[in-house]
């Protein structure tokens, strides 16, 4: 069962390949910023990449909201840097592509593929406080799509900024928020 929106991201310990570098990444460095959790079936794929490819595309201005990235997949993290190393898409990849042959990860968000070792295609936006704020789930062959990722993480920044707003519908940055009251019951 995939992990509810407003629970607590579960702990977890593992190796990332991220700069050139192996590092180890825990539940810990998703608390006091906002982060992306982008789970995907497999290395050396085919969906796979182009996904990968358009959030390198849009990694700088995720950056400069403050959100950083962790792409997940049960490979290990050197399956990862020969990825990186050997694919012009998968190589403009800036963020953490996190290992995790062991499904600890895939497991503890509920998006393990049951008897297949495989995560689903699943995206988590995390709060600063490591609270699940959104949730987007796809099958196997479709893909995902950053710009739509990029709206719902600024939607979901500045609700959490207005307390008492919300945003509605195809909702971009500067438009008109609404303000839930008694008033606009039946309104809408």
């Amino acid at each position: 069962m995939v992990q509810s929106l407003n629970t607590a991201v579960k702990p977890f310990t593992a190796t990332a390949f991220h700069n050139g570098e192996f590092v180890e990444v825990t539940e810990q460095n998703l608390l006091g910023k906002w982060s992306v959790v982008f789970f995907y079936p497999a290395d050396f794929t085919f969906v796979c990449p182009t996904e990968l490819g358009d959030l390198a595309d849009h990694y700088d201005q995720l950056q400069k909201l403050g959100v950083e990235v962790y792409s997940v997949s049960t490979d290990t993290h050197f399956t990862h840097k020969a990825w990186h190393d050997s694919s012009e898409t998968i190589g403009k990849i800036k963020y953490y592509m996190v290992g995790d042959q062991t499904g600890t990860i895939s497991n503890n968000f509920g998006v393990m593929r049951e008897g297949q070792g495989l995560a689903d295609r699943a995206t988590f936006v995390i709060d600063p406080e490591g609270v699940i704020q959104a949730i987007e789930v796809t099958a196997e062959g479709i893909g995902r799509d950053a710009e739509d990722l990029l709206r719902k993480i600024k939607a979901a920044q500045y609700v959490a900024a207005h307390p008492g707003e919300v945003c509605p519908a195809k909702w971009r940055e500067g438009e008109a928020t609404l303000a839930p009251s008694l008033d606009l019951v039946g309104k809408i």
